[in-house]
């Protein structure tokens, strides 16, 4: 088991020792202008962290005692999804061209796509949650005429 968990970790090591490799490449000669990357990067998982894990979670246990069964897994998953989407849509919300920018990622209207996106996600959550209802109270009648032929 232990010999599997490190075979399993050397490729994550691998991709973690050529990221800092690739790193130092690009801020080595950048150094004082670096410096804010340096920020970016550790700050994200920083703020996640301290932020956006807490949040999530604590949305997640309202979210199950709160909701009806059939409504739970649907809107919790859908919550994740928002909170995920919302994440990778951060930068390009925050500032029109906060990314460097690609063919086609500037084009549209980020605040618009990101909307429809979550308007499809949520429109799931509605249509799942109805069919589980359905299943519950069909599979919930069931058992009631099976006790009354009993």
């Amino acid at each position: 088991m232990k010999t599997a968990r490190i075979v399993l970790a050397l490729p994550g090591l691998a991709a973690l020792a050529y990221g800092i490799v690739l790193f130092l490449d690009y801020a080595a000669p950048a150094w004082p202008d670096s410096f804010t990357t340096l920020l970016w990067i550790g700050g994200g998982p920083i703020v996640n962290d301290a932020v956006f894990a807490p949040v999530a979670g604590a949305i997640g246990l309202l979210l199950a005692r709160v909701l009806p069964r059939p409504w739970r897994g649907p809107v919790q998953i859908s919550a994740v999804l928002t909170a995920v989407l919302g994440f990778v849509a951060f930068p390009l919300l925050w500032r029109t061209h906060g990314v460097p920018p690609k063919p086609g990622l500037h084009d549209g209207n980020a605040w618009l796509g990101l909307m429809a996106t979550l308007a499809v996600v949520w429109s799931a959550v509605l249509v799942v949650s109805v069919v589980r209802i359905v299943q519950f109270r069909r599979s919930a009648a069931r058992k009631i005429r099976s006790l009354a032929r009993s």
